[in-house]
C-alpha cells in the first residue's frame, strides 16, 4: 500500500478505523491471557481461608488490599479493593457525597457533613483539556463544571486557589497527576503541595485523584508524583484526597481490579455507604490477579511488555506530525512520556472540521471539544489522539491521515477567506 501524500490519496485508502477511545490493543490483552487460561488453577480459597465464591468483604480480599497498598504506597487499612472500574468508584464517591455528605475532617466525633445536594449549587473544577468521562459524571449529577487551564506542571494553581478560597459551592477538583489524559502532563511537586495545603471555603472540599497511569510509562524513565494522601495529612487536611487507580489497562481492560485509597476515616465512610449497594466485590477475580501479578515487581515486568507494544505507535504518530505539520503555523502537539494519548492543537476554529474530514475518509476520532466540560472548546483547537488500539501499520497511516485532514481543513479555510 502506497503512503498517502495528500488528503485525497488518504481518502482513497477507504480506511475503517475507530480511534475515538484509548483502548488496549488485542496484543496487549494477550499479555494477560493467563488470567483466563489458568483461572481454574488459582482456586477459590484465599490465603486466610476465605471462600472467594461467597459473599462478604466489602472492602475487598485482604491480599488484594495489601497488593493495592503496595502499588499505591499506603497502609493496607487505607485501601479498598473493588470491581473492575475505577471510574465506577469515582462515580459512586460523588453520588455518596451528593446524597450523604462526606466524612468530617474537622471533628472526629461527627460522621458526616450535610449532603452536597442540600447545600445549594455544587461545582467542580475541571482542568482542561481533561478526561471526558470525569465531566460526564458531573453533568449527569447536575454538578456545575468550571474549566481551569492546564500547564505541563498541572492546573493553573493561581486560578485554582482563587476559585476555591471564597466560594463554598466549589466542592472538588478532578486530578490526573501523572501523564494526564489527554495532555500527558506530569504534575509538579509544588503544584501538588499547593493542592494539598490550599485554604478552601468549603470545609468538605475533595481532590478526586485519578492515578490511572501510575505505571504506564512510555520511556525508560519511570516518572512518579508525590504521595498526595501524606501531603494532605501534613497540611491538616487528612481527608481531602480520594485516590483512584485500577488494573484495567494493566491486565484485562474489562476484567481488572480497581482501588480506592484515602484516609481511614474516608475508607470507613466508603464502607458505610457501599455496604448498602453491594455485599462484596468479585473476590475470585481479585484472587486471580494477586496470584498472577504477585507483587509490584511482577506488575512492572508486565508493564515493560506493554511499553514495548505502545511506544512504537506513539513514535509513529509524532513522526507523522513532524513530517507533515512542522511547517504549519499555530499547530502543536505533545510528546508524552506515558499514558494513552497525544494532544494535537489545530489553528483556532479548525478542530471540528479536521475530525469531520477524517471521518469522511473512514477514520473516527474523539469528537473535538470532548476534553472540555459540556463538550465546549471555545477555541475549537484541541484533538485527542488515541494510538493504542490499532496495529502499528494502521496507526502510521492514520497519523498521516489526521495530519492531511488538518491540512485540508486549513486549505478550505484559506480558500474561503479569499472569496
Amino acid at each position: 500500500m502506497t503512503t498517502p501524500a495528500t488528503y485525497d490519496e488518504f481518502k482513497r485508502l477507504n480506511m475503517r478505523l475507530d480511534m475515538s477511545r484509548g483502548k488496549p490493543s488485542p496484543e496487549q490483552l494477550d499479555l494477560s491471557r493467563a488470567l483466563i487460561d489458568e483461572a481454574g488453577t488459582a482456586g477459590f480459597m484465599s490465603r486466610d481461608g476465605i471462600d472467594c465464591r461467597n459473599y462478604g468483604h466489602v472492602l475487598g480480599l485482604p491480599e488484594a488490599r495489601e497488593f493495592g497498598a503496595q502499588l499505591l504506597d499506603v497502609d493496607t487499612a487505607q485501601v479498598v479493593a473493588a470491581g473492575n472500574s475505577s471510574l465506577e468508584l469515582m462515580h459512586d464517591a460523588l453520588v455518596f457525597a451528593m446524597l450523604h455528605g462526606v466524612s468530617d475532617h474537622v471533628s472526629a466525633h461527627a460522621s458526616n457533613h450535610a449532603p452536597w445536594s442540600r447545600q445549594g449549587e455544587v461545582a467542580f473544577l475541571c482542568p482542561v483539556p481533561g478526561y471526558d468521562r470525569h465531566f460526564a459524571i458531573c453533568e449527569a449529577l447536575g454538578i456545575r463544571m468550571i474549566a481551569v487551564p492546564m500547564t505541563q506542571d498541572g492546573p493553573d494553581m493561581d486560578a485554582v486557589e482563587a476559585l476555591v478560597k471564597h466560594d463554598a459551592s466549589v466542592k472538588g477538583i478532578w486530578c490526573m497527576p501523572l501523564y494526564s489524559n489527554p495532555s500527558g502532563a506530569i504534575w509538579s511537586r509544588p503544584t501538588i503541595e499547593r493542592l494539598a495545603a490550599m485554604p478552601t471555603a468549603a470545609n468538605d472540599f475533595r481532590l478526586f485523584w485519578d492515578d490511572a497511569y501510575r505505571f504506564h510509562h512510555l520511556t525508560d524513565t519511570p516518572h512518579a508524583t508525590p504521595d498526595i494522601i501524606e501531603l494532605c495529612e501534613r497540611a491538616g487536611h487528612a481527608d481531602r484526597a480520594l485516590v483512584f487507580a485500577s488494573l484495567s489497562k494493566v491486565t484485562l481492560a474489562g476484567g481488572g481490579v480497581a482501588f480506592l485509597a484515602s484516609s481511614r476515616r474516608n475508607v470507613d465512610w466508603w464502607q458505610r455507604h457501599a455496604s448498602i449497594r453491594t455485599i462484596g466485590p468479585d473476590k475470585l477475580n481479585q484472587l486471580r490477579h494477586v496470584r498472577y501479578l504477585r507483587d509490584r515487581e511482577g506488575l512492572e515486568h508486565l508493564m515493560a511488555k506493554h511499553r514495548a507494544l505502545l511506544r512504537p505507535k506513539f513514535d509513529a504518530v509524532v513522526a507523522a506530525f513532524d513530517a507533515l505539520l512542522a511547517d504549519v503555523p499555530d499547530v502543536s502537539w505533545n510528546r508524552p512520556e506515558g499514558g494513552y494519548f497525544i494532544s494535537l492543537y489545530a489553528p483556532k476554529g479548525r478542530a471540528k472540521r479536521t475530525v469531520a474530514l477524517a471521518a469522511d475518509a473512514g477514520l473516527v476520532l474523539t469528537p473535538a471539544g470532548a476534553a472540555y466540560p459540556y463538550g465546549r472548546d471555545d477555541e475549537d483547537r484541541h484533538l485527542r489522539i488515541a494510538p493504542s488500539f490499532p496495529s502499528l501499520h494502521e496507526v502510521t497511516l492514520a497519523a498521516r491521515g489526521i495530519a492531511l485532514s488538518l491540512r485540508r481543513a486549513l486549505e478550505e479555510s484559506a480558500a474561503s477567506a479569499t472569496r
